[in-house]
């Protein structure tokens, strides 16, 4: 484990919500109430109030700032925008042993909105990466016809694919038949 539990926990909510983001297809993971109430259960969010149109609405502008940072050219870029996300709210750090966890802090009020509660926990799990200088873990599929982030927590910085059975296994079947092309016409 690199980080906590709770930031790691944070990191693939943000990466689960910023792969929420329009496909090329167009198609919008949080295209509505339903969505977002599955992505709420999806990543057990504890303490969440009843879901507004409004919440849908900020969450996807927090979508947004988020990929914006997984897109940033270096760390004073990154940094600019993490401080814009975790200043936008209110964080009140407490700590809490829900859900079978041990103690661990989270940076939202109890019973905050889901835009604040992603921005507080998410946002500080961010801080936390640019602080242990990881930034580079924070990164883009590498497969060319995907868009999706991931965060690289192997040992050895190796994760290029957002999913090792859809893009991982594409990639290595074309990397495969390309050798095997290249073999026989050698």
């Amino acid at each position: 484990m690199i980080f906590t539990h709770d930031t790691e926990h944070a990191l693939g909510t943000v990466v689960d919500l910023v792969n929420t983001g329009p496909d090329d297809s167009g198609e919008d993971g949080l295209a509505g109430l339903t969505a977002l109430r599955s992505f709420v259960e999806r990543n057990r969010f504890s303490d969440v109030p009843e879901l507004t149109d409004d919440d849908l609405a900020r969450v996807r502008a927090l979508r947004a700032a988020f990929r914006a940072v997984f897109d940033a050219p270096d760390v004073p870029s990154a940094v600019e925008l993490i401080n814009r996300i975790v200043g936008a709210v209110r964080t009140t750090p407490h700590l809490t042993d829900h859900d079978g966890y041990d103690w661990h802090v989270h940076f939202f009020a109890p019973g905050a909105p889901v835009a604040e509660h992603l921005a507080a926990d998410g946002g500080m799990a961010l801080a936390y990466v640019v602080a242990a200088g990881e930034l580079d873990r924070l990164r883009t599929c590498e497969a060319p016809d995907c868009s999706r982030v991931l965060v690289d927590l192997s040992r050895n910085r190796c994760r290029r694919y957002c999913d090792s059975r859809t893009c991982g296994n594409r990639m290595h079947v074309a990397a495969y038949r390309a050798r095997q092309r290249e073999a026989a016409h050698g």
